[in-house]
């Protein structure tokens, strides 16, 4: 990932919380690869993950960035932590001015395998933790006179991705219902929220998780079957995210709002 900081950096003087930004391994999966970046840019970014050891990484990676970081723990399903990591905020920066909801985790299973208590916590994972992200940032950004949210979705809430996995891809396809009808209730606020649509990349989370779930532990095969499926020939990384939720969340994207930016190497338009 390009470590350079802008002579100009887009987001001086910007004030971002990014949740899901620590990591289950080294490399850059997408929430530490969007924190890090928003530092670098310049923003004063509050780091938040449910377990801090994931956020040691992060913070690292961020050192001499033209911006600051600092870390906070929290769990993004609980209203009272969502609430009380704004005010961790605000105490540090102020109120901020972007909102970046990164969480998620995907259960494998349809209806009649899932268990209704992974349903339920599925759900609270990846899409009740979005609905507290806006519901707790957006009156600070009332108060400011606007912001961007940026919410983070999966090309499994567009589409079949090669697996059974209902409640994850209901609760992504909730992530962008739920980012287009927010941003046109606070579009006259100057209030603009946007979702990325990631694909099958190579984060982490493939070799931690993903590989233990699939192809019965043999994290090359699984890196084989998915990479078959993008037409660009190869596997993206949480900086490609990054990148879109960066543009998504700056002045240059002033303009655009209620939309998805797809980063997944074509994966998604096929028709196979």
């Amino acid at each position: 990932m390009h470590s350079e900081t802008s002579q100009h950096p887009r987001f001086e003087g910007k004030v971002a919380i990014v949740t899901g930004a620590g990591c289950v391994g080294p490399g850059w999966g997408n929430g530490r690869a969007i924190a890090v970046r928003l530092a670098q840019e310049g923003a004063r970014v509050l780091a938040v993950d449910r377990r801090i050891e994931n956020l040691q990484g992060t913070l690292e990676m961020a050192r001499g960035a033209a911006g600051d970081m600092q870390v906070h723990a929290a769990d993004v399903t609980s209203s009272q932590q969502v609430a009380e990591l704004v005010r961790r905020c605000e105490e540090l920066f102020g109120e901020p001015n972007v909102l970046v909801n990164n969480v998620g985790g995907s259960a494998h299973g349809g209806p009649v395998e899932l268990d209704e208590e992974v349903w339920e916590r599925q759900l609270a994972l990846n899409l009740t933790s979005v609905f507290l992200g806006c519901k707790h940032v957006i009156p600070r950004m009332q108060a400011r006179g606007g912001g961007s949210i940026v919410n983070v979705a999966s090309t499994s809430g567009l589409r079949w991705t090669g697996a059974a996995q209902v409640a994850y891809a209901s609760a992504k396809a909730g992530v962008i219902q739920l980012s287009r009808v927010v941003a046109v209730q606070h579009a006259a606020q100057r209030i603009r929220v946007n979702t990325v649509v990631p694909g099958q990349l190579h984060t982490p989370m493939v070799e931690a998780r993903l590989a233990g779930q699939r192809a019965g532990g043999d994290v090359d095969a699984l890196l084989a079957q998915r990479q078959r499926r993008i037409p660009l020939g190869f596997m993206g990384d949480g900086s490609d995210t990054a990148a879109a939720a960066l543009f998504l969340a700056s002045d240059e994207a002033r303009f655009i709002t209620g939309t998805e930016i797809v980063v997944d190497g074509g994966m998604t338009v096929r028709c196979d």
